[in-house]
């Protein structure tokens, strides 16, 4: 089986992404944000843009939305997916890690058996403020509109929250559901 590429954009949780999927027998590798398209083509079953510092260094992780596989956005990931096909991102209301409550809006998929309301960490610094056209809302919070978002015909999916760390509830099935996406 193909593994799933985490993308290193150079945030402190990409590694434990890597190491989650590893704990969950997801064959999986972890790439450098400059790595070519080409070299991802045919290689790895969906791919994880992982955080960073900087939306101003995120490599070539726009072109890897065009290769046609499942993407997965975490925290700048998530950004930068809406960035790069005409969303909008700014300042959030609360910069720094920290605990929320998120709502989930639409179930199903990404957010597969996952109750109405998780408690998540995040950083709100930096967020999406418009979600690109033909995404829709999956969660939201009292800080932040679009906690989660989708385009389901792309398989492309961002999450402002980090589900690799403890702190947020049951993180591991954001995976496992990723997984089974890009098995189909």
């Amino acid at each position: 089986m193909l593994p799933l590429f985490v993308v290193n954009n150079y945030g402190q949780f990409n590694h434990l992404i890597h190491r989650m999927l590893r704990d969950l027998d997801i064959p999986v590798m972890m790439i450098p944000n400059t790595t070519i398209p080409s070299e991802i083509e045919g290689r790895c079953r969906g791919i994880i843009l992982g955080g960073g510092p900087s939306i101003d260094r995120i490599g070539r992780c726009a072109e890897y939305l065009d290769l046609g596989i499942p993407v997965l956005g975490i925290c700048l990931g998530h950004q930068l997916i809406a960035h790069s096909l005409g969303g909008e991102i700014g300042s959030g209301k609360s910069g720094g890690y920290g605990g929320v409550d998120v709502t989930i809006r639409n179930h199903g998929g990404i957010l597969d058996g996952y109750p109405d309301t998780i408690h998540v960490w995040a950083s709100h610094a930096d967020e999406v403020k418009r979600a690109p056209d033909g995404f829709t809302i999956l969660a939201t919070s009292t800080i932040c509109e679009i906690e989660a978002m989708a385009c389901h015909e792309k398989r492309i999916f961002g999450l402002q929250w980090h589900p690799e760390v403890s702190h947020s509830e049951n993180g591991s099935l954001i995976y496992q559901n990723f997984n089974e996406i890009c098995k189909e």
